[in-house]
């Protein structure tokens, strides 16, 4: 992540979603405060903290791997002590404990605010591990890992949601929204930084301020934000379909600083497969939201994500996800096999398929939007947007690399500058802001 040269000596390596790279950056925060300096080779370190993840069985295996890596550098390294975090550490302690004596402390999700007091042995366990509440603020040390010129903002932890196959939950506990004037101070320390691009992320934006049961919601919040002098792109990831309003599409419609691009988990169209995932929406909804978004914002970018293999799903359930996606033409597509998890509503249904036929299904599904996503690349060629500069490519070094607006970090490819004198992060004449508009010539996809 970052090193710096004051104190004892930590490592953090961070696995899984970005929200889990913000408690990361917490507990980043919070050592640095109290004088550990941290280095970006493992066997330097005096402390080892891996914050691992448990979404799906291949996160899982990632995080034990990961573990056990990092147990050898108490063999041979300097390490002295090896913290777990995460959502590993929350949804298997038990388990960990015995299969890991290696490791000194795991840290559950709702106490990573606590993390020096596991460092040095202080804490014991309690409530706060078995029932997450925890939820920074502004006032919280933070130290932002990305590139100066992006961050994520958390605005909220927990979901309400209850889908079949998401164990998030009971790893994440309930819904905790921050208040507006707490993520609009963050938003401007941020901005003061230098970041101009703020990606707002939750387990379902849509939610945000239920639990405050004051009337907060989403719209109030983007249009406090869009206030916010210096800060150019506010994009937001992961809005459910299903309560996706009218006035948060027109919204983005109209307010120049929020991204034209949508990040909605849609999972499938079938309304017995919904229906069985626990999704209090059907497809006719969805499809009514996919288009309503493209006519009212013709540039939109569109990204989401399919489970195939779901229990029970039918050969002709599954070619009728393949026919919404080659109707829809995602601009950017994750398609999932099914993860049977345990402590999960649909680890007990019946008729679970056998892994052949969910990847079978999963690589089908994805060749037909890889031809959708090539498609989508070819026509815009020739045209001129407002790209964020990141620097030089990994490619060649004529070249820079930059993302437009329809490109999230990390996830959506970029794009390739072959000409100019941009900076990273560069800031235009427009408005003293951090895109300038550059022809697409070539553009780099990952993946989907």
């Amino acid at each position: 992540m970052l090193e710096s040269s004051n104190g004892k000596s930590i490592f953090f390596q961070s696995l899984g979603c970005v929200k889990n790279l913000v408690d990361a950056e917490v507990m980043l925060g919070i050592t640095q405060k109290h004088q550990y300096s941290f280095v970006t080779e493992p066997e330097k370190a005096e402390v080892i903290v891996v914050n691992t993840c448990s979404f799906i069985n291949d996160s899982k295996r990632e995080s034990i791997d990961a573990i056990l890596e990092m147990a050898e550098h108490k063999k041979a390294g300097s390490c002295k002590k090896l913290i777990v975090t995460g959502c590993l550490a929350q949804r298997y302690k038990p388990d960990l404990k015995v299969s890991f004596p290696e490791v000194d402390a795991f840290v559950g999700t709702g106490q990573y605010h606590k993390i020096l007091e596991f460092i040095e042995g202080k804490k014991e366990d309690d409530f706060e591990f078995r029932h997450p509440k925890y939820l920074h603020n502004e006032n919280t040390p933070r130290i932002n890992t990305q590139p100066f010129f992006r961050a994520y903002l958390k605005v909220s932890e927990g979901c309400i949601k209850g889908c079949a196959f998401c164990i998030i939950p009971r790893i994440r506990g309930t819904l905790r929204s921050r208040t507006i004037p707490s993520l609009v101070a963050e938003a401007k320390t941020l901005v003061a930084s230098g970041v101009v691009e703020l990606n707002l992320i939750a387990q379902d934006l849509t939610d945000y301020g239920k639990d405050l049961n004051d009337g907060t919601n989403l719209e109030q919040l983007l249009r406090a934000l869009v206030q916010v002098d210096g800060l150019e792109w506010i994009r937001m990831l992961y809005l459910y379909p299903d309560e996706m309003s009218d006035e948060l599409i027109e919204l983005i419609a109209t307010e120049p600083k929020l991204c034209k691009y949508i990040d909605t988990p849609v999972q499938h169209i079938n309304d017995r497969m919904l229906k069985l995932m626990n999704r209090k929406v059907k497809g006719e909804q969805i499809r009514e939201r996919l288009t309503k978004l493209r006519q009212r914002i013709p540039q939109v970018a569109i990204r989401s994500t399919v489970i195939v293999g779901y229990p029970g799903e039918t050969e002709e359930e599954f070619e009728q996800l393949v026919q919404f996606v080659k109707e829809v033409r995602f601009d950017h597509l994750g398609v999932f096999a099914y993860s049977h998890e345990e402590n999960t509503a649909s680890y007990y249904l019946p008729q679970q398929l056998p892994d052949e036929i969910k990847n079978s299904r999963r690589d089908r599904l994805m060749k037909v939007q890889m031809e959708i996503s090539k498609e989508a690349l070819k026509q815009k060629l020739g045209a001129v947007v407002p790209v964020l500069v990141e620097g030089i490519s990994e490619e060649s070094e004529f070249l820079l690399k930059g993302r437009h607006a329809g490109q999230a970090p990390d996830i959506d490819g970029y794009v390739l500058i072959r000409s100019g004198s941009l900076k990273t992060g560069q800031h235009s004449p427009r408005q003293a802001g951090a895109v300038d508009g550059v022809r697409l010539h070539r553009q780099r996809c990952l993946g989907s």
